[in-house]
């Protein structure tokens, strides 16, 4: 579902939000996990309104990855196909996932329109494909607080996307939670920065930029990288 389109589209930002990892059936009407990427939408919509940009969200068919079916994997590969029809035209994506969203849009990321990644308290299980990610600008960001999806494990596939050719960032949130509670509008308003500096609209945080290019090391501190160190 596209959330706001443009006249002249130039690039795309598609939100996939969190699920479970087995749920058969489909995500219900009131979804806690697709309201709490709504901030992070309305944020973008913000910052990128009048800029060519198209925002829109990965719908799932299921509540659940699903093991080897990659359910929402899968379906974020679909949206992807999906929106040269729908946009009439081929545009530059970049993909913003939260937990099994995180995953998907790492599953995805292979596309031929993905530009980057930015994924928030991602899922990222051990011996997860990672050659499909070079060439691609990732950053990954998460709490160390998170009891629900292991920081330990962005930052194994982090050097593992790195070593296949991606160009990674990795931002580790002091006490943040795997909901993003703690200090919700950092959370918010750095993944904004990142995406309008993947995008080339906005000059990229500093840290972010460096890391970017130089890679290695361990995960920068996302709170003094919000603000401006």
């Amino acid at each position: 579902m596209l959330d706001r389109t443009e006249t002249r589209p130039g690039a795309a930002v598609l939100i996939l939000h969190g699920g479970r990892a087995d749920g058969p059936g489909p995500p219900p009407a009131v979804n806690l996990p697709g309201l709490r990427m709504r901030p992070f939408s309305r944020a973008l919509a913000a910052a990128t309104a009048g800029r060519g940009v198209v925002l829109g969200r990965v719908r799932y068919r299921c509540r659940g990855w699903n093991g080897e079916q990659a359910d929402a994997g899968r379906d974020a590969l679909r949206a992807l196909d999906e929106l040269d029809a729908v946009l009439g035209a081929p545009v530059p994506v970049m993909l913003v996932g939260h937990s099994m969203g995180g995953r998907a849009a790492l599953h995805a990321a292979g596309h031929a329109r993905v530009r980057g990644v930015v994924a928030l308290a991602p899922w990222c299980p051990a011996g997860e494909p990672v050659a499909h990610l070079r060439g691609r600008d990732l950053v990954l960001l998460h709490g160390d607080r998170d009891r629900v999806t292991a920081a330990a494990d962005s930052w194994a596939l982090a050097g593992r996307a790195r070593e296949a050719g991606a160009r990674v960032c990795a931002l580790r949130m002091p006490g943040g939670d795997h909901a993003m509670l703690r200090d919700a509008g950092t959370w918010h308003g750095l993944t904004t920065r990142l995406v309008t500096g993947l995008l080339g609209l906005s000059p990229l945080p500093p840290a972010v930029a460096a890391g970017l290019e130089g890679g290695g090391g361990e995960p920068a501190d996302a709170r003094t990288v919000a603000a401006g160190g």
